[in-house]
């Protein structure tokens, strides 16, 4: 087959159109008609941005997969290296301790520790050449998501970490048994039930369902879960004993505020639930059609802060209408669909699993991001990928795709 048909251009060209997408909006979200330089000097960064990973983009075309293959290990350390050295040389930006100065530009790591984590998890699980079976297939594979996820708490920087435990769903797509799954859901449910509750009344509904569980079965088969169901129990009630905890020691006043806010505890429109509040508002004026590029009026009154960066996706609500919403989250879509399609097609599993992995970090970021603009998930500084103004994460995806597209050229070799 020609060389140049097998390259996935749909790929590269969709990259782009998202990329300039999120250009003009960044540079809507920016401008002031009486002051056109701030919108320039955005524009500048993020283009100064994506020619850096446009010519990485190129020069992985031209390394075998088996390269990062071969130094995944190395590459994950230099990452986890990255993290540790910001308590020395990092520099704190909005009370986290996450970047790097260099001249006029800021760099941060957890970005890049995104493509250590997959390159790690794709060796780990590619040693085994087949799909998890056995517990110590996935093990290591916890460790390698734990150990940037921890570093990055203590920044704090929270939103990162749970991002890259997001992992985990190409753990279970390739074979992490189900339990694990329901585990998660159910410590997730425990956790926002105590938020809402309390420790008692969640201890109390534990109690019970527990009871009904063994009570409700056969004499024969109440026996057998009498053992299993009692352990899940303890788990679950320490588990809840222990959020109060969590919450009031390890979450920052901010990120207890969010979540007051987010499960109806308080109200503040002024406050913590301000951004949110104006979101919802700019993107809701938008109707079917918006309002027009550079003719948003939530916009141009400045009344979403940080509107480039985390609530990018609000300029294309109000200026962009319903449609627009519809065409980015359409492109989104058809890009991961194609990765995962092409992340099945693989001849091994380390690539496989980093396509998945890529996939992964998409759709995560997408999915809080816009959880985030519509209330629906606390605000956790989780940019749009693509287009949220900022030269890491832009970096950051545009080395996914580069090594993707290889993995995509070498898949019929």
């Amino acid at each position: 087959m020609n060389k140049y048909l097998r390259f996935d251009w749909v790929s590269l060209f969709l990259y782009l159109i998202l990329v300039g997408i999120g250009l003009a909006n960044i540079y809507s979200a920016v401008y002031d008609a009486e002051n056109t330089a701030i919108a320039t000097s955005f524009m500048q960064k993020q283009l100064i941005s994506l020619g850096i990973g446009l010519i990485l983009i190129f020069l992985f075309q031209f390394i075998d997969v088996k390269f990062f293959e071969r130094y995944a290990s190395i590459l994950f350390l230099v990452s986890i290296m990255s993290l540790l050295g910001l308590w020395v040389f990092g520099t704190e930006v909005s009370g986290a301790r996450s970047w790097y100065t260099i001249g006029g530009f800021s760099l941060q790591p957890s970005e890049f520790a995104k493509v250590g984590v997959a390159l790690a998890l794709a060796k780990h699980l590619g040693g085994f050449n087949t799909q998890i079976s056995k517990p110590r297939d996935y093990m290591g594979a916890f460790v390698i998501m734990a150990i940037p996820a921890l570093l990055t708490i203590l920044q704090p920087d929270p939103g990162t970490a749970i991002i890259l435990l997001g992992f985990f769903l190409v753990l279970h797509a390739e074979g992490l048994p189900v339990f694990f799954f329901y585990a998660i859901l159910c410590l997730l449910g425990l956790f926002i039930l105590t938020l809402l509750i309390g420790s008692f009344g969640t201890l109390i509904i534990i109690s019970v369902l527990a009871t009904l569980i063994v009570v409700l079965q056969k004499k024969r088969i109440a026996k057998k879960l009498l053992r299993p169901v009692i352990l899940i129990g303890i788990v679950c009630a320490a588990f809840t004993l222990s959020v109060s905890y969590i919450f009031e020691n390890v979450f920052e006043q901010r990120h207890r505020d969010r979540f007051n806010i987010l499960l109806g505890k308080e109200v503040d429109m002024r406050g913590v639930g301000y951004n949110i509040n104006q979101s919802q508002i700019a993107i809701g004026s938008g109707g079917g059609f918006g309002k027009g590029y550079l003719q948003g009026t939530q916009t141009k009154g400045g009344f979403v802060p940080e509107q480039q960066t985390d609530y990018i996706f609000t300029t294309v609500g109000e200026e962009w209408g319903f449609f627009g919403t519809v065409v980015v989250l359409g492109l989104f879509t058809i890009l991961m669909l194609r990765i995962v399609k092409t992340a099945y097609k693989q001849k091994n599993t380390f690539s496989r699993v980093f396509c998945l992995g890529f996939a992964c970090m998409l759709f995560i970021h997408v999915a809080i991001n816009l959880g985030m603009v519509l209330g629906l998930v606390p605000t956790i500084g989780i940019p749009l990928p693509l287009m949220s103004y900022g030269g890491s994460s832009l970096l950051a995806f545009s080395i996914f795709l580069g090594i993707y597209l290889r993995m995509y050229y070498q898949r019929i070799q």
